[in-house]
């Protein structure tokens, strides 16, 4: 979700200025909100390699995982947010590096969260054969699938995009911002960009609601540890609202063609700013506290390194 050049056209000099005025406030107002959720995700990653504990955990393990993608994917967009709202344009290769690695980091989250799902389902359901089943081995190995996979269909969509005589297109600089719809000019590509956006939310939706059934059998039977099941049932809820939003960040962009033909381009901007922090920007916190402030063997540690982290910035 991003400003494009065609914004500022057909609008009168007095619009003009006030549309000036809120792309500079939502820049101010953007760029801090990131800064803040990037020092809360730093020191999250700081305090899960802080303890052995942490590296010998499964749980801590992908959530190290899933953070470290949220917080390099929050940098990325917002670095695009201001190229876009300064109408910044970029060479066609600069252009088509950064909407990889969107690609990449957005693909990372969701699966991540469908690993961490699968884990919770496993400690709850089969809490004898847990040990065995999710080692840091595994667990290991299931981050570096998740990895390949990624970069597997970052990599098609590059030879797609290459189809289309990107050759010719390595020195020319673009004429309005960059995002991955002025670079996906194969209709080849964008089918397969929609199919396998289709195909991982099913995925992704599947593994969640078979996980949520098992826990929620379980946490009703008599020979169970209820309080554990239902804490492992909330945490899942929560994940699947993370996955929403996940995948919501990638199909906006259809919403907003409708919304700028048929709004003011001021509302427009606004509208893009609220619905960017919401989707895009907070979001990529959620990680941080729904396990910061839920989990107890990690709460402490983060509560001691914000305080330190905080006293150890002057300007603060």
């Amino acid at each position: 979700m991003f400003f494009t050049n065609e914004t500022l056209t057909n609008i009168t000099v007095g619009q003009q200025n006030q549309l000036f005025l809120e792309i500079v406030f939502s820049c101010i107002v953007t760029t801090l909100t990131c800064c803040v959720i990037l020092f809360i995700n730093a020191t999250m990653l700081f305090t899960l390699r802080s303890k052995p504990v942490f590296g010998q955990t499964s749980r801590y393990i992908l959530l190290y995982n899933l953070l470290f993608a949220d917080t390099l994917q929050m940098a990325q967009s917002q670095l695009m947010f201001l190229l876009s709202a300064c109408r910044i344009t970029l060479l066609y290769p600069i252009c088509g590096v950064l909407v990889s690695l969107a690609t990449l980091l957005t693909l990372i989250s969701p699966l991540t969260l469908v690993a961490m799902s699968l884990e919770r389902y496993v400690a709850v359901c089969y809490p004898l054969r847990h040990a065995t089943i999710i080692t840091v081995r595994n667990t290991a190995l299931a981050v570096c699938v998740v990895w390949t996979l990624s970069l597997l269909n970052v990599l098609i969509e590059v030879v797609l995009m290459l189809r289309v005589r990107f050759q010719d297109l390595l020195h020319l600089q673009m004429e309005y911002s960059c995002n991955k719809e002025k670079l996906t000019l194969d209709p080849i590509s964008d089918l397969y960009a929609k199919a396998f956006s289709y195909f991982l939310f099913v995925l992704a939706a599947g593994a969640f609601i078979f996980s949520y059934i098992g826990v929620t059998v379980v946490a009703q039977s008599a020979s169970t540890d209820k309080a554990s099941a239902e804490k492992a049932r909330k945490t899942l809820v929560l994940h699947l609202v993370q996955l929403g939003l996940s995948v919501s960040s990638t199909i906006h962009n259809p919403i907003f063609v409708f919304i700028y033909k048929t709004v003011d381009s001021v509302i427009v901007v606004r509208i893009r700013v609220v619905i960017y922090l919401c989707i895009i920007i907070l979001p990529r916190c959620l990680s941080s506290f729904i396990y910061g402030l839920r989990d107890r063997t990690i709460r402490p540690v983060l509560m001691l390194n914000l305080r330190c982290q905080w006293k150890c910035q002057p300007f603060l």
